[in-house]
């Protein structure tokens, strides 16, 4: 409890910042960003109806509506009681769900290390912290998923869960934003300040989001955002401008044989909630998504449960064979209709107590059966090791997920793996 409350409560020294820099490093970063956020201005976004693809024979039947909001249609979902939710609270207050200590050394942090261009011959990816990524596409797109560059998660910046490890960058390190995609409305994934932070520097970004999310953006002024719902698809365009040929200084811009960039974007299922506030629960949708661009394919879970697991005695293996809880068959799904993914961007953290988190977050078991069911080739954990959420201690997931690896036959490195905080990888 003690360390719960030290975490919502108390300022650190320097948590709202990102890795400190020398003066050089600084000025060299700022000359990169700034060549390269230029000639990024001079694309111009644009979003087309995408041809049919294949997909559930189920789908028209939009299971997941309900009149005025949204559900997730499986027996692998329960909604959480109101009588779980105080048992919740009330073992915070009396110190019998103890949340763990965040005392540093946690998680590493480096500085990132973006391409100051378009240019990269592979699929290239960094983790920025909790669920944020960003992802450079071989073809030049670039993408920054559900990302977060406050202290707090939280409707107001003085209390909420606060930061244990650093931000790796600020949002005026990224060189290229084309595209911000967002799985779902909750205050660690969506964020008013950085969402109006990046409109400003980039301009042409445009946003996606599920169903339902397109009030909030037009109430904040963002006009450039598509919502999807499950199974919808997109064709982004990116075109140069003719003034990129003559204006731009560097990078992408001193070509005159510039080409469209393209990729297909997917709104796909996810075993999840929403809201923003006390009575808005479930009115909007929450989604994992797809995106293939450059002959590349990458899947981003965003935030999901897999199972619901009643309460069972304490040290009980819930994954152990005598129970058979059901499974999300959504996951398994997507594997037959979008994928094999190049990456998956899979949650491994925030399940504990199981009985309350399980059908909303994933543990690293649950993990790696979505990568085995979502036919992903590789994947990078992501959900864990940023905000204190729940009890589990924070070191815990990136353990839980080796185990599990070892249990169905992976390798415990070079198949679904972690990194450090601001680390990038090629796949």
């Amino acid at each position: 409890m003690r360390a719960f409350l030290r975490g919502v409560f108390c300022f650190r020294q320097g948590s709202t910042s990102a890795p400190r820099l020398s003066s050089p490093q600084r000025r060299n970063m700022t000359k990169a960003t700034s060549a390269a956020s230029t000639s990024a201005a001079l694309y111009s976004l644009a979003v087309v109806l995408s041809p049919a693809s294949e997909g559930p024979e189920d789908v028209k039947e939009k299971a997941h509506h309900l009149k005025n909001g949204f559900q997730n249609p499986w027996d692998s979902w329960q909604s959480p009681t109101v009588g779980n939710a105080l048992r919740m609270w009330g073992g915070i207050i009396t110190g019998k769900i103890k949340f763990p200590d965040v005392t540093p050394p946690t998680v590493p942090v480096q500085q990132p290390k973006f391409l100051p261009d378009r240019e990269t011959s592979g699929l290239r990816a960094t983790w920025l912290g909790h669920a944020c990524y960003y992802v450079e596409f071989p073809n030049g797109l670039r993408v920054l998923f559900d990302p977060v560059f406050e202290d707090r998660c939280s409707p107001v910046s003085f209390m909420g869960p606060k930061r244990f490890t650093e931000m790796p960058c600020r949002i005026e390190d990224i060189p290229i934003i084309d595209a911000v995609v967002i799985s779902h409305n909750h205050y660690d994934h969506l964020s008013h300040p950085t969402v109006m932070e990046i409109s400003r520097r980039h301009p042409n970004c445009h946003f996606f989001a599920p169903l339902g999310n397109k009030a909030w953006f037009s109430s904040i002024g963002i006009d450039k955002m598509t919502e999807l719902d499950w199974w919808d698809e997109r064709d982004i365009v990116l075109s140069p401008s003719h003034e990129s040929v003559t204006e731009a200084g560097a990078g992408e811009g001193q070509s005159s044989n510039q080409s469209n960039i393209t990729a297909r974007i997917s709104c796909l299922p996810s075993q999840h909630t929403s809201n923003r506030g006390v009575f808005d629960r479930s009115k909007t949708l929450w989604a994992s998504w797809g995106i293939e661009a450059g002959g590349r394919k990458l899947w981003f879970a965003g935030d999901t449960g897999y199972r619901n697991v009643p309460e069972l005695p304490a040290g009980t293996d819930d994954h152990a064979p005598e129970y058979n809880f059901p499974s999300c068959p959504a996951f398994k799904q997507i594997g037959r209709f979008r994928g094999p993914f190049d990456l998956g961007l899979i949650p491994i953290g925030a399940y504990s107590p199981r009985w309350f988190m399980s059908p909303m977050h994933a543990d690293p078991d649950d993990a790696v059966q979505i990568f085995r069911d979502t036919k992903c080739k590789r994947a990078m954990a992501i959900h864990w090791g940023t905000w204190v959420l729940t009890d589990e201690d924070v070191l815990e997931p990136p353990k839980k997920l080796k185990e599990a690896l070892t249990k169905y036959g992976y390798p415990e490195v070079g198949a679904f793996d972690v990194c450090d905080i601001g680390e990038s990888r090629e796949f």
